[in-house]
């Protein structure tokens, strides 16, 4: 394995690939966003007010663009009068001194003690209580501080997609969906186009996959690829003010357009190398509920490897283990 040091000195990177779409939803604004605060910023602007939410709490400063920053990302499924739970939940470490980026994801059924409600599911505590309980809880949980917050709702991809003009994919499996997008559909395998409810219906799908989780993420990273591909050829004012719209009415953060504008630009750097871990725990039902519990001594690893990457003294190979965890490099 690797360490950091040698994998600096690497010329050629690997192209780079998002664990989840979450990721890219949200950084498609920040570390990746700085073509679109040159070429449109009044609209960029006007789209990050509409994203902003104030959270208590003192505000990190970034205005420099050299601090290392904890960003907590949510993927939420929102539905009329159900404010959802939060079914992704990643700590994304950015550290642009060392230009790269640890993302840890977190089940979103461990068990955890979430003010006010006792011992129950992490991903409980943004149905409880927002974005505030859901910052608090996970600083509890690994005993770490959160500068920021991102939650996207899972509509998003719908809106993204159909933003772009659709997306083409190659399935690697056939089946029929059972109602992710519309029960009875044929998901033929190979090539097939997708527009925005046809991709949820193409993410959602795990239990038919002999690869569950880990199939749901490759797909995940096929539709990502698509939009990525799509957003490319984007040219027209038409599709852009869409693609400014889908993520205006589905993400929220207490980031300002000021601290968007300096990840943008200052922190750009930090996709050339992306740490992926995902944290372990073991399956249990308790009291009649499926939980994951994690082990003190895995949440203290957990921290130890986020402050590392704080501190700039990450080496990854001190923490690999069994599960989907990866390093990747990515050019800018």
């Amino acid at each position: 394995m690797e360490s950091r040091l040698e994998r600096k000195k690497r010329r050629k990177k690997k192209k780079r690939r998002f664990k989840k779409f979450l990721l890219f939803l949200i950084l498609i604004l920040l570390i990746g966003g700085g073509v679109y605060f040159l070429n449109a910023y009044n609209a960029i602007k006007a789209t990050a007010e509409k994203m902003h939410l104030n959270l208590p709490g003192k505000r990190t400063d970034i205005s420099n663009g050299n601090k290392p920053i904890n960003i907590l990302l949510l993927g939420v499924d929102e539905r009329p009068h159900d404010v959802g739970r939060s079914d992704t939940i990643i700590v994304a470490t950015l550290n642009p001194k060392d230009h790269s980026m640890l993302m840890t994801s977190i089940p979103r059924d461990s068990r955890t003690e979430v003010e006010g409600h006792g011992l129950t599911k992490i991903n409980a505590a943004y149905a409880y209580g927002g974005l505030p309980l859901a910052k608090s809880t996970v600083e509890h949980f690994l005993n770490i501080k959160i500068d920021y917050v991102a939650k996207i709702n899972m509509q998003g991809l719908v809106d993204l997609v159909d933003a772009v003009g659709g997306i083409t994919v190659d399935n690697p499996i056939d089946w029929y969906d059972k109602g992710f997008y519309k029960k009875g559909y044929h998901y033929r395998k190979g090539e097939i186009e997708l527009n925005g409810p046809k991709a949820i219906g193409y993410v959602r799908m795990r239990h038919q996959d002999p690869r569950g989780d880990i199939g749901r993420n490759y797909r995940e990273r096929q539709v990502i690829q698509g939009i990525i591909d799509k957003g490319k050829s984007v040219t027209s004012v038409t599709h852009m003010q869409s693609i400014l719209k889908a993520l205006g009415d589905n993400i929220k953060t207490n980031l300002t357009f000021d601290d968007m504008k300096s990840i943008a630009f200052n922190y750009r750097t930090v996709r050339e190398h992306i740490y992926n871990y995902q944290v372990q725990g073991d399956p249990q039902m308790i009291d009649g509920g499926s939980y994951i519990v994690v082990s003190e001594e895995e949440k203290q690893k957990v921290h130890n490897m986020i402050q590392d990457e704080l501190n700039g003294t990450l080496d990854m190979s001190k923490y690999q283990n069994d599960g989907d965890n990866n390093n990747t490099g990515a050019s800018q």
